[in-house]
């Protein structure tokens, strides 16, 4: 999507701007020995939550902290998020009949060019910035080269393609386990008929 919902702040405790030395010193008034005496393993606990609550409270501030998704890219700026929020209007106009096709098209088109636009404005930003903005440079790129990369399917003994990660893992197994079982002599410095990279005429597991 070119836009994500924005979620409500939510408060969380503030670590930053805790007064540690206060919450050590309301922790420590209570005489934990009187107060535990007698009691069973719940109640103890219980006794104990309240009171690290209570230091809690009174010794780390709260704050107003919004979610991940609601976090705005970039490359967004207030102009073009309210050329989407229009966009997105006038997909509901058409699917109710109220604006034409062609209408919606050509808004939609022209929010991808200003998409395109932004996008390449904040690289090149980043670009030119680079020594004095390694970090977002950096981060901006690593976000961009994150991909899941898998094993494809691979050809068994049989000729069959195998998916599933234990059959390609056994098909593995069996090629390297048959490589060096094969290359195995009991004259370590000779190597019979076999030059660098040969794997004793046995075909590696085919890619498909």
């Amino acid at each position: 999507r070119d836009m994500r919902k924005a979620r409500s702040a939510v408060r969380t405790l503030n670590f930053r701007k805790a007064n540690f030395h206060l919450f050590n010193e309301l922790v420590r008034r209570t005489p934990w020995e009187t107060v535990l005496r007698d009691r069973g393993t719940e109640q103890s606990w219980q006794i104990f939550k309240d009171t690290f609550h209570r230091a809690q409270e009174l010794s780390v501030p709260m704050c107003k902290k919004s979610g991940k998704e609601g976090k705005r890219p970039a490359w967004l700026s207030q102009d073009l998020l309210v050329k989407l929020k229009s966009k997105r209007e006038l997909h509901r106009q058409w699917k109710q009949g109220q604006v034409s096709w062609g209408e919606y098209r050509e808004t939609a088109r022209l929010c991808r060019e200003e998409v395109r636009k932004a996008k390449a404005r904040m690289e090149l930003n980043l670009a030119r910035d680079v020594k004095n903005n390694k970090k977002g440079f950096y981060r901006y790129v690593n976000h961009k080269r994150k991909v899941k990369e898998s094993v494809p399917p691979l050809m068994n003994k049989k000729g069959n393609l195998v998916s599933t990660d234990e059959e390609k893992a056994e098909v593995l197994n069996n090629f390297f386990a048959s490589v060096f079982t094969g290359n195995l002599s009991s004259h370590p410095s000779r190597i019979d008929g076999s030059k660098d990279g040969d794997q004793g005429g046995r075909a590696p597991p085919t890619v498909k």
